[in-house]
């Protein structure tokens, strides 16, 4: 499946119901062109439309980067008209696709500027211990505008705007990452893909309907005021349960020892 794409590799693991997206241009730090973003976008209706792949793991290869942001070399392009003006992280982003399937991101080296279009809409997000964080827009003049918007959802106001002027001049460490709950996990460098991967064959485990509709509902539930989230949660309970436990019915899960985090 991965032959479909250039700058993407695609897998399913059928045994886990596991999608892994692979972004790969290791030479370029993995920065994504007009051509990751429109491959992006067909790697998440794929996963999405494929009933086999309960959840998915994005990561990066080469170890230098996860991803440096918009290839500056191979420019995206933007129309002329200003109000046909595009925004990358729309094709990049697995919400902004109405995928729905929970997502696990792992993060190695560098992780800057658009990358954070990957993280910040990512489900749950681990990275290897020599990981770094931050962005570099304002360091070379850019205003930093859009990335700090899905980063304040996960690590609040103060943080966001620390990296947003700091740019080039400070970098998030990996245990900072995880002190600031940008990642809920840090792991050896050589442990890293095989633990995402049994955090989402974990996660994949579980009746579909149940994960997919709770990642769902929390997720659009940030656009919302507290009681009309609660009033539109509870309709999709009464949607999904159902469904989630006939699934659970038809394949009762392994049981599994619960791991201490």
């Amino acid at each position: 499946m991965s032959d479909q794409f250039e700058t993407i590799l695609l897998d399913i693991d059928a045994a886990a119901h596991v999608a892994t997206i692979t972004l790969n241009r290791p030479e370029q730090l993995n920065a994504f062109n007009r051509t990751m973003c429109l491959e992006m976008a067909e790697a998440w209706r794929t996963v999405k439309l494929n009933d086999a792949v309960h959840a998915v793991v994005l990561r990066a290869a080469g170890s230098r980067a996860f991803s440096a942001g918009l290839d500056v070399k191979a420019p995206y392009g933007q129309p002329e008209n200003i109000w046909n003006h595009e925004d990358p992280g729309e094709y990049l982003s697995p919400k902004w696709q109405k995928m729905w399937k929970p997502v696990v991101c792992a993060v190695q080296g560098m992780c800057t500027a658009g990358a954070f279009y990957f993280v910040n809409e990512s489900d749950v997000v681990i990275c290897s211990c020599g990981a770094t964080f931050f962005d570099s827009h304002v360091s070379v003049g850019l205003v930093c505008a859009l990335e700090p918007i899905g980063l304040m959802r996960r690590v609040g106001l103060g943080d966001t705007l620390r990296m947003a002027l700091m740019g080039n001049d400070e970098r998030v460490s990996a245990d900072t990452a995880l002190r600031i709950g940008l990642v809920t996990e840090v792991v050896e460098p050589d442990r890293l893909w095989d633990r995402a991967h049994e955090i989402a064959a974990a996660i994949a485990a579980h009746p579909p309907t149940a994960t997919q509709g709770t990642v769902k509902a929390i997720w659009e539930s940030l656009d919302k005021p507290y009681r009309t989230a609660m009033e539109q949660g509870l309709i999709y309970t009464r949607l999904g349960n159902p469904l989630g436990q006939a699934e659970l019915a038809d394949q009762p899960p392994a049981r599994r020892k619960p791991q201490i985090r």
